[in-house]
Parts: C-alpha cells; structure tokens; sequence
C-alpha cells in the first residue's frame, strides 16, 4: 500500500502591519498544532519591510526564520505553489534552486494591512494556490470597518452609530469634521483606524478637548478613521466556520480588567478573563449567532471569521461591532478557544479550515475564466 503523501501547508505570518508581532504569535500557535502525521509545515514570514523568507520544516523559531530564511517570491501565475528563490541569478535557475518546491495550501496568520485586507489574498489568487479563510472581497470589506458597517445596516444588522472620517478630509478641515462629529454623537465615543485591528490606535474619548488627538492617532495608523458612540456593554464574540454551510459556535464573553479591550488588555497584561459560553438567556444566544451568520454571509465570507457583539447593559439591545476574517490563534484567542468549547478541539479545527480551503479552490476551478471562441473568430476580433 502507497504511503499518502503528506500536504505541504506554508503558514505565512508577520507582514508590514501594526499587528505584526501578534501575528507571529498566532503563527507560532498554528505550527506547534499542525498533526506532523498529516502536514509538512513550511514557515513563511513577511519582515516588516515586505520581504518573504521561508524556513525549513524543522524552524520553530519564527524570528529566527524572518533574520536567516530563504529570500523567496511567489510568481503572481499559477505555478503549483511554487515559492523560488529570489537571489538566484535568472528565473530558471530560481526555480531550480527553490528553497521550497511548492506548497498545497497556505495558511495565513497575517493580521492587518497588506495580509488581511484581500492584497496577499489576490496574490495567491494570480499564483492559483488553495488558502485557508476569506477571498479578496470578504477580506477587503472585513478590514474596511467602514465599509462593513454599511453592509451591516443595508442587511438590517443593529450597528452602534457612527461618523467615517478621511485622513485627507481631516487634515484640510478639521474644525469642519470636529463640528459633525458634536453634532452626530454625544461623547464619549471610540476613534480608531477603519482599516486596522488588535485595537491598534484606538482611543476612548470622554472629553471633548481630547478628540483632536484622538483623530491624529488614528491618523497615523489609516486614511480613514472611524468614530462611533461608546456604549456600555458586555463583549460577546462568536467563532464562524464553513463556506456555502455555515456553522456558529457557542457565544463567549470577554471580560477586560482595563477600562475597554485594548491592545494592552489583549496581548501585554494579563487579567482579562475569556467566559465559554457566555452567561446568556436562550434568546439572546440564538439571536447573536443568527446575526454572526447573516454578517459573515453579508460580507461574502469564507472558511472562517470571528464575530464581534455589544450587549449593552441596561436596554439588552445587541449590536454587531465587527467581523475579523483572520482572527487571532494565539494560546489566548478567543477564536479557537470557542470552538474548543464547542466540541472541535485546536489540531481538528486546523484540519477543518484546510480541507475548507482545498474545496473552495476546487469550487473555485469550476468557473469558467477565459470565452472559448469558434475557429476564425478571433482573428476577426483582431481586425
């Protein structure tokens, strides 16, 4: 009997983004979990300044693989998931000389810009390679909180209210934007990056002679800001997971031991407690998670995303915040902790999302791309 080969998984993690370090966490997450039985995991890293290195199988150190791995490129056409070597002296010999000779399927871990945001998805759409979560539509609209929000109102989702704001727009005017924002919404209010996550420029403003800094923090990190009404509430988070058939997980609740869930509270203090399942009433429970397949379909998501609520207190009113097409997969993520609540352990979840991604490449190849034209037409449409 044929021994089945093993699928050559490449987690591509780090990036330039805010997040780039949180993604190394996950990543690392990700590779310890990989069954060895099943995957050969092949560790790729972005630097900071866009460069890809790829490790061996063996590196588990990931800082080490962005310091010494194989300087690599992925050729934007399809070329069986082949990574070469980007210092060989032409392409042919690049291809010859591949630090890795292809891979099955990617596994991004990248959070943030240029990662999560549909840009290394369409690459791996030119290169014709199977991937785990959202394609470039969903990943785009699930970084653009923005644009989202839009589709989350335009569905009949409940969304907090809130004010988008351009870096531009900000800069020429701001005394103009200051003025709608008074007149929209009452503090305090949250402001952030649209296009940005782990709460990575975010503040909470209270005072009104603090919103101006707030808005240039922002700033900083997106060129467009969002500013939405605070509200207080209970976090609520529900993990999403399928394609064409969704499934939703038991609701869990994130009890911050700061004022509100920033990135501190999320990755540099401990203290913040994750409870699985959420202390709900039946209802609330199936409302929140009829809403976290609606917003992920809404988004035309893909293999997974996890879904972020408000349960504000006092009224019980519940409001959908965001979707995040690659959640977090560190030792603490709520993503792969809930589905271990709910009965799919860490390793199978992995197993999951990659035979989600082959399948939806397979239905991907189904589509036709390119019109067949009858002999002697196409020399007429050059004439």
């Amino acid at each position: 009997m044929t021994k089945k080969a093993k699928l050559r998984v490449g987690v591509l993690f780090g990036g330039r983004s805010g997040e780039h370090e949180v993604s190394l966490a996950s990543a690392a997450s990700v590779l310890r979990a990989l069954d060895p039985q099943k995957y050969e995991a092949v560790p790729i890293g972005i630097t900071k300044e866009g460069r890809w290195l790829a490790g061996s199988p063996a590196h588990s150190l990931l800082p080490e693989v962005l310091r010494s791995g194989h300087r690599v490129i992925l050729p934007p056409e399809p070329t069986e998931g082949a990574l070469v070597r980007a210092d060989a002296a032409n392409a042919s010999a690049a291809k010859s000389a591949a630090a890795v000779a292809g891979v099955d399927v990617i596994f991004p871990v990248l959070h943030g810009t240029f990662g999560e945001d549909g840009t290394v998805q369409g690459l791996l759409e030119l290169a014709g390679i199977p991937y785990v979560g959202a394609g470039v539509l969903a990943s785009a609209v699930g970084m653009d909180k923005d644009v989202q929000k839009r589709l989350f109102e335009q569905t009949g989702l409940p969304i907090v209210p809130f004010v988008a704001v351009r870096r531009a727009e900000w800069k020429s005017n701001c005394d103009e934007v200051l003025a709608r924002i008074r007149k929209t919404m009452r503090l305090p209010v949250f402001v952030k990056p649209a296009a940005l996550g782990s709460s990575v420029g975010m503040t909470r403003v209270a005072i009104a002679k603090e919103l101006t800094a707030a808005i240039n923090l922002a700033a900083e990190y997106g060129q467009k800001i969002i500013v939405e009404r605070a509200v207080d509430a209970r976090e609520i988070e529900v993990a999403v997971l399928g394609n064409d058939s969704i499934e939703t997980s038991a609701p869990g609740e994130i009890i911050p031991h700061r004022e509100f869930y920033d990135y501190t509270a999320k990755y540099l203090e401990e203290g913040t407690r994750l409870v699985i399942p959420a202390p709900l009433r039946a209802r609330q429970s199936e409302r929140i998670r009829n809403y976290a397949e609606r917003a992920f379909r809404a988004i035309d998501g893909a293999g997974m995303a996890r879904a972020d609520f408000f349960l504000e207190r006092g009224t019980g009113k519940i409001f959908i915040n965001e979707m995040n097409t690659i959640p977090g997969f560190t030792a603490i993520s709520m993503y792969p902790k809930l589905w271990e609540a709910s009965g799919l352990p860490y390793a199978k979840l992995l197993d999951r999302l990659i035979e989600l991604a082959l399948e939806a490449h397979r239905e991907k190849s189904r589509t036709k791309y390119v019109i067949e034209l009858p002999p002697g037409a196409a020399g007429a449409l050059q004439s």
